[in-house]
């Protein structure tokens, strides 16, 4: 048996760009044997898919479940828009939704969890690459629950019940009857998905470092009317309202009727309903966001490959 030396690990890693630990276990399998630790990282699917590891992956689906107080949000994420109407990668992201219902944003314990059709999360994503031929990769998940009410969802172009483009949730807290507080949810989780910009929830939970960036650019510009110190506070405090109703969602006006701030449709609800309600929190998750998309020259790219 050949020496299993970190100088052998690396030589295998290279050949396969599979992950360390994986090529230090094939070469233990294989007592050392280079090429048969090669032909084991293929065999179980692991060099192909550490090979398509590097591609960008930025379409796919976001997949959403609710389920009375509480619900679920997944990205998971493919190389291509055809890949997202597979059958296969489909039933993945609706095994993974009732996983992370149960463990929340840890992406990590996801993958670590069982999947129901044997194995983890992990392996059966790492699978997956092997069949489909894509870099796929479960990017981020989140949860949100009450202990007295409902979560809400909505997806935005569903490609299949639960599963799109745009995925949302949004908590309510009251003592309501759970349809009356649906019905209300589900309008506010389709106002979310139409407010790109909504950052908070309310204007006390605006990130510190955010709105002093904004008051300082608005000052700057301010200042640039040549009016005095006084005048450019209210100016600045003036303009700030403008950003809150950008990035608040209490604050926005609802896109359902197009003037009521989204505050004032709780507080009628609440008052219709006989009973207080509270939005306790909301997630929204849109596909590919963050994501550094690949653009190039596809004749170039088609030529260099030629040459």
């Amino acid at each position: 048996m050949a020496e299993i030396t970190a100088a052998l690990v690396k030589e295998l890693r290279d050949k396969t760009g599979a992950g360390m630990l994986d090529c230090k276990k094939a070469l233990t399998e294989t007592t050392g044997d280079l090429e048969a630790a090669v032909d084991w990282l293929r065999k179980k699917g692991l060099a192909a898919a550490a090979k398509k590891a590097g591609r960008i992956a930025a379409e796919g689906l976001v997949g959403v479940i609710a389920e009375g107080g509480k619900g679920a949000l997944v990205e998971v994420n493919s190389e291509t828009d055809f890949v997202a109407r597979n059958e296969a990668f489909q039933d993945f992201v609706r095994a993974v939704l009732p996983i992370a219902l149960r463990e929340g944003g840890d992406v990590e314990r996801i993958k670590a969890a069982a999947h129901p059709g044997g194995g983890s999360v992990g392996d059966k994503a790492t699978n997956l690459v092997a069949t489909i031929g894509e870099n796929i990769g479960l990017r981020r998940a989140d949860r949100l629950s009450v202990a007295q009410g409902v979560v809400a969802s909505y997806v935005h172009n569903a490609v299949s019940p639960g599963l799109g483009k745009i995925g949302v949730l949004v908590a309510i807290e009251s003592a309501a009857p759970p349809d009356k507080l649906m019905a209300l949810g589900k309008q506010l989780a389709m106002h979310v998905a139409a407010s790109p910009l909504t950052q908070s929830l309310s204007i006390a939970e605006v990130d510190p470092a955010a709105l002093e960036r904004e008051r300082a650019v608005l000052r700057d510009q301010a200042k640039a009317s040549g009016k005095p110190d006084n005048v450019i506070d209210k100016m600045v405090e003036g303009r700030l309202k403008k950003f809150y109703q950008d990035v608040v969602l209490l604050e926005q006006t609802f896109v359902i009727d197009g003037e009521s701030r989204v505050q004032a449709v709780v507080d009628k609800a609440a008052k219709e309903i006989g009973s207080p309600i509270k939005i306790a929190g909301f997630r929204r998750f849109a596909l590919g966001e963050g994501i550094e998309k690949k653009t190039g020259d596809f004749a170039a790219e088609v030529a260099a490959q030629l040459a």
